[in-house]
């Protein structure tokens, strides 16, 4: 089992179609992989740069330097890498509509064309965690701006890249297949694919196990979250 991974804890079997009581859909569940913890490397060049330090251009006095990386460190004990993710078969891709098996349907166009050469779709999730996001809070209550700042740039690359660790999982498995994963991901929220389907996807990899809420507006809660979708196609050599 690949470090990060803790095993599968997602339902399987029949679930009658429709909601519970609290609203949530409910699905017949295909395998979901949980991935808790999710342990990466730092990607500091990114942060760097999410911080507008360009690399060979901007210059940073070494005490400037010690003070970001103290804050670097101290988020990392901080953030709680966590992520999901599920396969599955795409059932037919309409004009405005892509229908998935377990009778999920997505409208969107944008969604479409992003998908017309995949067969199947991947799911995925990943949050670095509550604490990280109430140290953000608190730091910019008490004015520290500059820990803060640099905390919530952790948390965004650290989480982008846990879930860049996701896919780079699933892509080794679907490599026995001569299978592989869309270059880009897509997003509830882009183009015309709006943020209200971000709800089927937190309630079919249901995300609560991740310690993830979503509010009534669809955003992920805690704030440093993100959910996406990437299409699976045949290698190129095989697509024929």
């Amino acid at each position: 089992m690949p470090r990060g991974v803790i095993g599968n804890t997602a339902d399987s079997g029949s679930v009658v179609s429709g909601s519970s009581p609290d609203g949530a859909t409910k699905f017949k569940y295909m395998k979901i992989e949980y991935f808790n913890p999710i342990t990466i490397s730092t990607p500091r060049e990114r942060i760097y740069s999410r911080l507008g330090f360009a690399k060979g251009i901007t210059k940073l006095s070494e005490k400037q330097k010690d003070e970001v990386e103290s804050y670097i460190e101290r988020a990392l004990e901080i953030i709680e890498l966590k992520g999901a993710g599920v396969i599955l078969p795409i059932k037919e891709i309409e004009t405005h509509e892509v229908i998935l098996s377990e009778d999920i349907s997505f409208k969107s166009e944008d969604l479409t064309i992003f998908l017309a050469d995949s067969q199947e779709v991947l799911l995925i999730a990943a949050t670095s965690g509550a604490e990280i996001v109430k140290a953000v809070s608190e730091d910019s209550a008490g004015k520290n701006i500059t820990a803060a700042v640099v905390f919530d740039a952790v948390a965004s690359e650290m989480t982008d890249s846990a879930l860049g660790w996701i896919i780079n999982y699933f892509n080794r498995q679907l490599s026995r297949e001569n299978k592989q994963l869309t270059s880009r991901r897509f997003s509830a929220g882009y183009g015309d694919f709006s943020l209200e389907n971000q709800k089927i996807i937190y309630d079919f990899l249901k995300l609560e196990q991740l310690g993830i809420s979503l509010s009534e507006n669809y955003m992920l809660i805690p704030e440093k979250s993100v959910t996406a979708i990437s299409g699976i196609e045949f290698k190129r050599e095989n697509k024929e």
